[in-house]
């Protein structure tokens, strides 16, 4: 009986897909790819600035993806960790995502989520960051190396890959004082090399250039950021995201609070607005 019931759930997904017995499983129909995927599935990484933060965190935010088809909520967390002024380490990830897709992305993405709508956790990150070069006639430098866990929900429905991948990148900045050391800014770069499983049994990684800049301004109370960032990905199934980036952070007497807004320029469709906290201890 459960298998009958199981085939007339799906004969919905099987029609619209052109599924027939004897071809391919439902997951082959998936592309493992940032524009096929939920905004959280494979998204940009956000850029390090060629300096180590100095004081442990630990960061709860909730973000609004807004885009036709696939408005999306979430909860993420993130933890940072300074085991001294020369390595630390970083861990982040979504809490719990709230998704609700249309008929139509539902099928461009052959998600099988029958009213495209549903809780999922997201993927686990975890990264180890070292200060090459800080205070010298050369760049400020750091080094970055980051895991991504399969552990995110609802691969049936696109929300996230269910499949590994590792990012590495190496960060550049100079600090430039204004108005008698009230302001500082800090002009900074970054690239790298970011690689994912695909479902491709012809090509099951997907290799991507990795990359980014911008310019701080910061003084005791506020730090301003625009940044423009991304990664190029070589198989042109829309692996090729690229988001412009605003931060607004607010210092408090021991915490912080932040807004940031998102906008996808390319293979990530979405505009995302974040709010954060922050707790700060030494």
């Amino acid at each position: 009986m459960g298998s009958i019931h199981a085939q007339e759930d799906w004969s919905w997904w099987n029609e619209t897909h052109g599924w027939e017995p004897g071809m391919p499983g439902w997951r082959s129909f998936l592309i493992i790819s940032p524009g096929y995927l939920g905004p959280n599935a494979l998204p940009v990484p956000s850029l390090t600035k060629g300096v180590l933060e100095t004081g442990k965190s630990f960061t709860l935010s909730a973000d609004f993806h807004f885009r036709s088809g696939d408005p999306t909520q979430n909860m993420a967390g993130r933890f940072y960790y300074p085991f001294s002024d020369r390595i630390a380490i970083e861990l982040y990830g979504v809490l719990v995502e709230y998704y609700s897709m249309s008929d139509e992305v539902r099928d461009e993405r052959a998600a099988r989520d029958r009213d495209g709508r549903g809780l999922a956790t997201g993927d686990l990150y975890f990264s180890t960051l070292v200060q090459l070069v800080k205070g010298e006639a050369f760049p400020n430098t750091v080094l970055r190396m980051t895991g991504k866990t399969a552990s995110g929900r609802r691969y049936d429905a696109a929300r996230y890959t269910d499949s590994p991948g590792y990012y590495f990148d190496l960060s550049f900045s100079k600090e430039i004082p204004f108005q008698g050391n009230q302001w500082q800014g800090l002009p900074f770069a970054s690239l790298g090399f970011y690689s994912w499983q695909t479902n491709d049994m012809d090509n099951l990684q997907n290799d991507a250039f990795l990359y980014g800049g911008g310019m701080e301004l910061s003084n005791e109370k506020w730090t301003f950021t625009n940044s423009l960032s991304g990664y190029s990905g070589y198989k042109n199934e829309r692996d090729k995201p690229m988001v412009y980036t605003l931060t607004v952070k607010r210092e408090l007497k021991k915490n912080a609070i932040q807004f940031q807004y998102m906008y996808g320029i390319r293979d990530w469709q979405y505009q995302t607005f974040k709010l954060a906290y922050s707790w700060q201890w030494e």
